[in-house]
């Protein structure tokens, strides 16, 4: 596995208006996430370690209840258990990189 053509992965949707390349490695899960503008991200939050990091386009991720608002070139660090929602101001590319791997989202891929 040592390259690996995004394009040749079929997206997945994780909800509406998310739609994600999803690669695993044995400790991580690397997302390539696309977003729809106006698009909300529910509140949540799981064990993984997160960084999220914005490709293209604008989204306000809500952290702990503080709203941060992110665009091209900025890394958002997600802790573990930490309660997070968003919304996409515009369309979107993000990276999600997960600590250790997502098993859920593995499940998905695989399905």
């Amino acid at each position: 596995m040592a390259k690996i053509d995004l394009s040749a992965i079929e997206p997945k949707t994780l909800i509406d208006g998310y739609l994600a390349r999803l690669i695993h490695t044995e400790n991580m899960t690397f997302s390539f996430v696309d977003a729809s503008a106006g698009k909300t991200l529910p509140e949540h939050s799981h064990m993984h370690e997160q960084i999220s990091i914005m490709l293209e386009g604008e989204f306000e991720l809500t952290l702990n209840g503080e709203p941060i608002r992110f665009g091209p070139g900025s890394v958002i660090v997600i802790p573990s258990n930490a309660k997070h929602s968003g919304l996409a101001i515009t369309d979107c590319k993000l990276l999600d990189v997960f600590y250790p791997v997502r098993e859920d989202y593995r499940k998905l891929s695989e399905g």
